[in-house]
């Protein structure tokens, strides 16, 4: 007797969309519902592996390079796989979501990459994971333009030769997508973007001269990037595609991954690329991982954590030793600043700051960095351009000057500055004005000049939830309590609703907003991640 046909993926409580049928073909539906029962188990040993890990920081409070691991640390022979002509210069990358306007100024702006974010930087609402798909699709099929419904300005993209290469970040390995189901159970989020970009898009990347290329995030361990070399072993031979054309960059943007960069080099040797320095992401892994280790662990207001702070530069340049040891490239942080309009006085001091960042990463020894806005382009290219001239990255400077302990990297208390009462009020504001817009499908949000996203919030809710239960006291003598950041939000609230009128703050999600930022802020029972009580309210 034979076996039986495989159940199928069903799409559950999803309203049709234009043109879904053409990403959600019955062939990329079973391409993603087998990845599904090949990985996901795994998965769920690793998520299950991170909370153990947690806890044995949270009796230890500390970390240290693997011992288990220490040979392939000190083995200096291997090297990651080549890079790929259209990634071998990487000197600016342009961030962002993956709608249509975007698809078209990120692939337009100059940048040598553009980020498409499932990320993040896109609240994955069902239309934005599908028309995301399509999106790119589209890009590549030279089928795509967009005009603004407002300003009537029309957009279209340059000649091939001068658009960005993609790199497709998908969702973290905690999310799930709950309108893709197999017998009942949600599809990983991070399998199903991987999987129908890569079912739709490998071969016509390859034909068009460059791969399908991608950045992971969130990723905690070098298991994890075992897995993730597992599923481009997988797919490459399900569709033919030759071994080693997939290539990831990883975001080394979790304080465990710091610990373990030349282990997930290794496990992805392949088909790695290069490891990424993300901040706000690390700095809320930080907190979250350290948040019940004392005082010595507290982080200050979190603009006042620049990349020169002790403990972050000691992480950025272990980055850059560790990737040129093994032949990748290594790309800097984010220059969030949104140009204003308005303001030209605030573009000025704003521009320099930028100027000044990247500048210290292309003498650091990055090959490439960072930016969420057009204008940045220019400037982060200048910074580059003066140090690599002609070459496409300076992997040869190989920093062996560079020597970091293991308590450099959590040495938070080598920093002077303290939590102030105005970062707990920036903390929150940023935090409602970010939920508010991403529990309506935006996950890039522009607030006070900088492009925010999830990891904004993230760190947001982190300080708050840490200054209260370490009893911070502030500058002007108030401590930090439960019902201080309950004032505080209640005075932003109405702040806003002052601000925008009474009609646009109905229309809103300000309230729901707001609770959901003080439930995840003060419960004693510290979710993981925002985005998964988020989630549950996402419409």
């Amino acid at each position: 007797m034979s076996a039986p046909a495989p159940s199928s993926l069903a799409i559950v409580d999803a309203e049709p969309l234009p043109r879904q049928d053409e990403v959600l073909t019955p062939a990329a539906l079973a391409f993603v519902a087998e990845l599904h029962r090949r990985f996901t188990p795994r998965r769920n040993e690793l998520l299950a592996r991170r909370g153990e890990r947690r806890a044995e920081i949270a009796r230890t409070s500390t970390l240290d390079f693997l011992p288990e691991t220490a040979a392939i640390r000190a083995d200096d022979s291997w090297k990651v796989a080549p890079a790929p002509a259209a990634l071998n210069d990487r000197r600016v990358e342009i961030t962002g979501p993956t709608d249509r306007k975007m698809t078209i100024n990120a692939l337009n702006s100059g940048a040598k990459v553009w980020l498409a974010d499932f990320e993040d930087a896109s609240a994955p609402t069902w239309e934005n994971v599908v028309l995301g798909q399509l999106n790119l699709m589209d890009a590549y099929n030279r089928a795509i333009d967009f005009t603004d419904p407002r300003s009537g300005k029309s957009y279209a993209l340059k000649p091939a030769d001068e658009l960005a290469t993609v790199v497709t970040r998908p969702r973290g390995w905690h999310l799930d997508e709950r309108h893709l189901q197999l017998d009942g159970t949600p599809v990983p989020g991070a399998l199903v973007d991987f999987g129908l970009y890569f079912f739709h898009n490998a071969q016509r990347l390859i034909d068009l001269g460059k791969g399908p290329y991608f950045y992971l995030p969130k990723t905690e361990s070098h298991l994890e990037a075992r897995l993730w070399n597992d599923i481009f072993v997988f797919a490459q031979d399900e569709l033919g595609i030759a071994q080693g054309t997939v290539r990831a960059t990883v975001l080394i943007e979790t304080i465990t991954a710091a610990y373990e960069m030349e282990e997930i080099l290794y496990e992805l040797r392949d088909h790695a690329s290069g490891l990424n320095a993300g901040r706000w992401d690390y700095l809320f892994s930080i907190v979250k991982n350290f948040r019940d280790g004392g005082a010595k662990f507290v982080l200050p207001d979190r603009n006042a954590v620049t990349m020169t702070a002790p403990f972050m530069r000691a992480y950025t340049e272990l980055l850059v030793r560790t990737c040129h040891k093994r032949g990748a490239h290594a790309i800097g942080g984010m220059a969030a600043f949104i140009p204003s309009r308005r303001d030209a006085e605030v573009n000025k001091v704003a521009f320099e700051k930028v100027k000044a960042d990247k500048d210290r990463e292309a003498n650091d020894g990055f090959d490439g960095s960072w930016v969420a806005h057009p204008d940045l382009v220019p400037i982060a290219m200048a910074s580059f351009d003066a140090v690599l001239g002609e070459k496409p990255n300076q992997k040869e400077r190989l920093r062996e000057d560079v020597s970091v302990a293991a308590g450099d990297l959590i040495a938070i208390d080598t920093l002077h500055a303290k939590p102030t009462y105005e970062g707990l009020r920036n903390a929150v504001a940023v935090g409602i004005r970010y939920i508010e817009a991403w529990l309506r499908g935006m996950g890039a949000v522009a607030i006070f000049n900088l492009m925010e996203d999830a990891a904004t919030a993230e760190i947001s809710r982190s300080q708050i939830w840490q200054w209260i239960n370490a009893d911070v006291v502030f500058e002007n003598g108030e401590h930090a309590t439960a019902d201080l950041a309950r004032k505080v939000a209640a005075e932003e609230l109405a702040a806003i609703r002052e601000e925008i009128g009474e009609e646009t703050f109905a229309a809103g999600q300000w309230q729901e907003a707001h609770d959901l930022l003080l439930q995840v802020s003060l419960d004693q029972d510290y979710a993981d991640f925002l985005t998964l009580p988020a989630y549950e309210r996402l419409r």
